[in-house]
């Protein structure tokens, strides 16, 4: 198909599969828990469970109710993630390809009062901060996390959220995802998505019928608007 230019009032990315590449953290967590939570699917879970928050996903697969036992364990599990992601040899957390030129060209957009970009993710605030920074990757004045919404993707609301931080429209705003969950939000909201084939396969991404499907962010490039917002090439194959 070949290159496809637009022009959007904000982009909204997700952080783990879109961003960064966090893996071998989550393997690790999963696994520290399976020795608590006996009787666990790991490979199930993690077929399904990315791109949900991890309250959502302590309450499906480790049966807690208790929001205050919902929320200590959130806090353990996303902890886990950073301190076992470099364990026994792994990789750790790291930056996914096509990102830095990405945010080298739009970090100056990422301040208030009318940010162009921001970062919308199922991640407790402490958790992907951590990973941002382990990354390289500056932390947007519009940053939405777990915390700042009731119902977290496949709902709308985060992306609803993140819009309204940028202050601008939804149907202004491009969505980056990689997990059919965080598909389902971005396009529920009104957004424009582009879906990353990074943790789950084009099939996967297929069935949620994203605007735009590619590989991952090497495929795009954006450069700030001159009279603002951002302009959007995307290279479809």
């Amino acid at each position: 198909m070949g290159a496809i230019t637009f022009h959007v009032d904000a982009v909204l990315f997700d952080m783990d599969g879109t961003l960064v590449d966090s893996t071998a953290g989550v393997i690790g967590a999963w696994e520290t828990f399976a020795e608590t939570y006996s009787g666990l699917d790991i490979q199930k879970i993690l077929n399904s469970a990315h791109g949900v928050r991890t309250v959502d996903n302590l309450r499906k697969y480790c049966g807690l109710t208790s929001e205050a036992d919902l929320e200590k364990e959130a806090a353990r599990f996303e902890e886990a993630i950073v301190t076992s992601s470099t364990a026994n040899g792994r990789k750790g957390i790291t930056i996914l390809p096509g990102v830095r030129p990405i945010i080298d060209e739009l970090a100056p957009g990422k301040k208030n009062p009318k940010p162009c970009w921001a970062i919308v993710t199922s991640a407790t605030r402490a958790y992907a901060s951590a990973a941002l920074e382990i990354a390289g990757i500056p932390i947007p004045d519009a940053f939405v996390t777990a915390e700042d919404v009731t119902q977290g993707k496949p709902y709308p609301d985060p992306y609803l959220l993140g819009a309204q931080k940028c202050g601008v429209s939804p149907g202004k705003c491009l969505v980056v995802e990689d997990a059919p969950s965080g598909v389902a939000s971005g396009l529920t909201a009104g957004c424009a998505v582009i879906g990353l084939i990074t943790s789950h396969t084009k099939e996967q991404m297929e069935v949620k019928r994203p605007t735009y499907l590619v590989e991952n962010l090497s495929s795009v490039s954006m450069k700030m608007g001159a009279n603002g917002g951002i302009d959007v090439v995307v290279n479809i194959d």
